[in-house]
């Protein structure tokens, strides 16, 4: 495994990190029926083949974003038995349901307790944008934070982003961050804080952590004509290692988080750790990812990650298995994929009451967009 240097906290993050919000499931249905034994697997797995890092967040795993999920229960369960003294531990403090400065307080401590810990490694104000961000200065995020750093409750604070590049720019010179959490992947070069944004944060000292390295799983099922491309390479890899080395290879990246759900997806991840370096892309490789990237932007209609902050849905409209089939069917033709969306799940049941909009970090106009899903399918 290969270890960065993790901005001004001066830890050393593997660059490759656990993430803990699709572990896998027993059943379908229910997101807080994790299957402890094989995600524990999973895990140790990562964290015997020297992945420290491990991400979590409070509403993980849960049925909706106004509680605590089961995700850090669990995780607490899995590093039991001294896996807790080999890894580092970021979550994050739900920013949408903060009111006042007591209110951080109130979460952070019901954290800890959930974590089974005395202190948190990285903690993070979650999911920053235009609706939080006044509401969080307003109660005085920052001497939350510095009271939290002071009495040993974190030991390292930063913060994750889904907005406009102003708007982040603003964010990382509002305090002393250690570090951040961005969205970035061959896809996203110019989306939210993208390059600039990764740019901006790294030449101001701050770690970064890259989420949707693989966009939630699309850029390591890629259509036909993509993986053509790639297999015009004279290194053969998959699409799965094309984008997660193609993240790896910014010498400003600290850590790229992957959700992974099967041993399979943790062997890859861990080999593919163990030799990206910065900076080794040739430029042949980089003109192959432009020209994958162009075919594959072309491909997609929602830009949708399947994050499932959207959910749930108060008219059980199941949004990212909609934009899933609606995607595949332009990207790789698959026509029947939505026989397997119940009828109670389809995006005809959408009353487009903008719920689930004002939760989405894409900021997709998701009510239209469900329109023309259900014109397409049903």
């Amino acid at each position: 495994m290969l270890y960065r240097k993790f901005g001004k906290t001066n830890e050393m993050v593997s660059t490759l990190g656990m993430g803990c919000m699709r572990l896998p499931l027993l059943g379908k249905g229910d997101p807080t029926n994790i299957d402890e034994e094989k995600a524990t697997r999973l895990i140790h797995c990562a964290i015997d083949n020297g992945v420290n890092y491990i991400d979590t967040a409070y509403p993980y795993h849960g049925t909706g974003m106004a509680h605590g999920g089961a995700s850090e229960p669990f995780v607490a369960k899995a590093l039991k038995g001294g896996y807790r003294e080999k890894v580092k531990i970021a979550t994050k403090l739900p920013s949408w349901l903060i009111k006042t400065k007591g209110d951080m307080d109130t979460y952070l401590n019901e954290q800890l307790q959930r974590l089974n810990t005395s202190s948190i490694d990285f903690y993070l104000i979650h999911a920053i944008d235009r609706t939080t961000w006044p509401k969080l200065k307003e109660a005085c995020v920052g001497e939350f934070l510095n009271q939290a750093l002071s009495d040993g409750r974190i030991r390292h604070a930063g913060f994750s982003f889904h907005d406009k590049l102003d708007l982040f720019k603003e964010i990382v010179d509002y305090y002393d961050w250690s570090f951040c959490q961005i969205q970035y992947n061959y896809l996203d070069e110019n989306y939210q804080a993208g390059t600039e944004g990764l740019t901006y944060a790294a030449n101001k000292g701050l770690g970064v952590a890259i989420m949707e390295p693989l966009r939630g799983g699309k850029l390591a099922h890629v259509p036909e004509d993509v993986k053509d491309i790639f297999d015009r390479s004279e290194v053969k890899r998959t699409p799965a290692e094309w984008g997660l080395r193609w993240v790896l290879n910014h010498p400003e990246v600290s850590v790229v988080l992957s959700g992974m759900n099967e041993m399979e997806q943790v062997v890859e991840n861990i080999a593919i750790a163990s030799e990206a370096q910065a900076q080794s892309f040739t430029e042949k490789e980089l003109e192959l990812i432009e020209k994958a990237r162009s075919v594959f932007a072309a491909k997609i209609k929602v830009n949708c990650t399947a994050c499932e902050y959207c959910m749930p849905c108060p008219q059980n409209v199941n949004i990212p298995q909609n934009f899933d089939c609606y995607n595949d069917y332009f990207m790789f033709g698959k026509s029947d994929m939505y026989h397997w969306v119940k009828p109670e799940h389809r995006a005809s049941n959408c009353i487009e009451c903008g719920e689930c909009e004002t939760h989405c970090p894409q900021g997709i106009s998701i009510g239209e967009e469900l329109k023309n899903v259900a014109a397409l399918f049903e």
